[in-house]
């Protein structure tokens, strides 16, 4: 049962309609994370505003999805796994893809070596050595990438202990449980 109700559109003042209608047009549905968020419009603008500035940046869209499936996995949060899950598929991950980026792995080093950095991340709370970091430079990434890897961690962070705190109610697909957890 959520403890904080998903508005209905009708609530929403007209400056959240806005951006609920833009995510509506985006994505072709308003997940209902965002229907929660609008109790606060100024949360609501804020998560929306670094999603779709994060967009066009020089990431692409298939690893931020990995990103956010290793972060939300760590995180244990159902909704946003199931989420991510459904997302990446429209970007170009495989269901084998998604299973490898929720547990922080990929056949692809350079993608691994982001993986592995997203893991440490959360795992040390933003702490990391300079071996890790080294690893990551040492798989081609340069101060752009990183420093949009760390805003599209710090997003899901937000997404995943919003939606725990909220007990947000699934609206995507189940995504089977990861064999060990």
């Amino acid at each position: 049962m959520p403890r904080l109700k998903a508005i209905e559109y009708g609530e929403a003042p007209e400056e959240t309609r806005a951006l609920l209608d833009d995510v509506q047009q985006q994505m072709g549905m308003v997940p209902n994370i965002f229907w929660t968020l609008a109790n606060s419009p100024t949360a609501l603008e804020g998560y929306v505003g670094l999603h779709e500035t994060l967009q066009n940046g020089v990431l692409p869209a298939k690893l931020r999805e990995e990103i956010a499936l290793t972060v939300s996995e760590l995180n244990q949060s159902r909704y946003c796994v199931c989420g991510h899950a459904a997302i990446g598929r429209t970007v170009g991950c495989s269901d084998e893809e998604i299973m490898d980026a929720r547990r922080g792995t990929s056949p692809d080093s350079k993608v691994e070596a982001a993986l592995h950095f997203a893991r440490r991340i959360v795992e040390h709370r933003g702490f990391v050595s300079d071996d890790e970091f080294r690893r990551l430079r040492d798989a081609g990434y340069d101060d752009r990438e990183i420093t949009e890897m760390i805003a599209c961690i710090a997003l899901f962070v937000f997404g995943d202990y919003f939606t725990h705190i909220a007990q947000t109610e699934l609206d995507f697909p189940e995504v089977p449980e990861l064999a060990g957890t």
